[in-house]
């Protein structure tokens, strides 16, 4: 059995006004899910990005103005997003408090596309 203390994995500044903490990935045992926090400050976010996989953006607090494609909404301390895998998606931080999301990706691996990029982003593979 593994227990997975949060006190063990350290914050990362992915962006200005972003910082992330991973809960559960590859690099500490899962084979199917990546799980991950974040604290994204009054107007920085997730700029436009896709994922291979299914992802649920869940705020936990906080306001949050989220998109797919073209469609925006405004997402609130309680309410998820479901991501279909492969669409275009980001958000921000539309409020005036600390954003607190809790992301989950049916992968043990963050990859992500940046709109317009070519190159994937990777983070967390096994170690």
């Amino acid at each position: 059995m593994m227990v997975v203390d949060v006190r063990d994995m350290p914050p990362e500044q992915w962006r200005l006004g972003v910082e992330t903490r991973m809960l559960v990935s590859a690099r500490n045992g899962a084979k199917h899910l990546c799980i991950f926090e974040q604290w994204i400050a009054p107007g920085a976010g997730a700029p436009t990005h896709s994922h291979p996989v299914e992802e649920v953006l869940t705020v936990r607090e906080g306001e949050a103005e989220m998109w797919i494609g073209g469609e925006r909404s405004i997402v609130t301390s309680g309410q998820s997003l479901i991501v279909p895998a492969g669409q275009l998606h980001g958000f921000r931080n539309s409020g005036t408090t600390m954003l607190h999301i809790h992301a989950v990706l049916a992968s043990p691996v963050f990859e992500a596309t940046l709109e317009g990029a070519t190159e994937v982003t990777r983070r967390w593979d096994q170690v």
